[in-house]
């Protein structure tokens, strides 16, 4: 389980959405920017609080040319409902077996909890910023539209 980091290409996959869609990553990085973020679980507490942010700020990835996408273990019967009380007008994908969660190195918090992490990765597939808190759910949102809005950074 290698940590990714800025510079690296993000791996691919494919996961079901909240509609039982296949989604490929590398399908919306051909077009657009991808806020891909990891929570550990729908409705509850501190997740309902970040996807909130996420959906406030829907607006503004938009005007970023940016798809945001959230993944957790649940199920797409469990998306489906999450998004539906939360109005999340974003994909939610099931990574039921963690697979996904494991590709990008997403370690558990104090080996119990799924970890939070959010990564910033533009069109094309390199991974431009990564944002990892387990508490400071609202800031996941705060980051990832600062690393949009910021000019890219120089070829070395």
């Amino acid at each position: 389980m290698k940590n990714l980091s800025v510079g690296d290409v993000a791996p691919d996959f494919t996961l079901l959405d909240q509609r039982g869609r296949p989604v490929r990553l590398h399908d919306l990085t051909e077009t657009k920017n991808v806020a891909l973020y990891f929570y550990p679980k729908d409705a509850t507490p501190g997740c309902t609080i970040e996807a909130r942010s996420f959906r406030d700020a829907y607006t503004e990835f938009a005007e970023a040319d940016t798809e945001v996408v959230g993944i957790s273990s649940d199920s797409v019967k469990s998306h489906e409902r999450f998004a539906a009380n939360e109005r999340i007008p974003f994909l939610l994908l099931s990574d039921r077996d963690g697979a996904v969660r494991k590709l990008y190195g997403v370690e558990r918090t104090l080996g119990v909890l799924p970890g939070r992490v959010t990564y910033v990765i533009a069109r094309g597939g390199v991974i431009r910023h990564v944002y990892n808190s387990q508490l400071r759910v609202t800031r996941h949102s705060r980051e990832a539209l600062q690393a949009l809005n910021a000019p890219p950074p120089s070829p070395p």
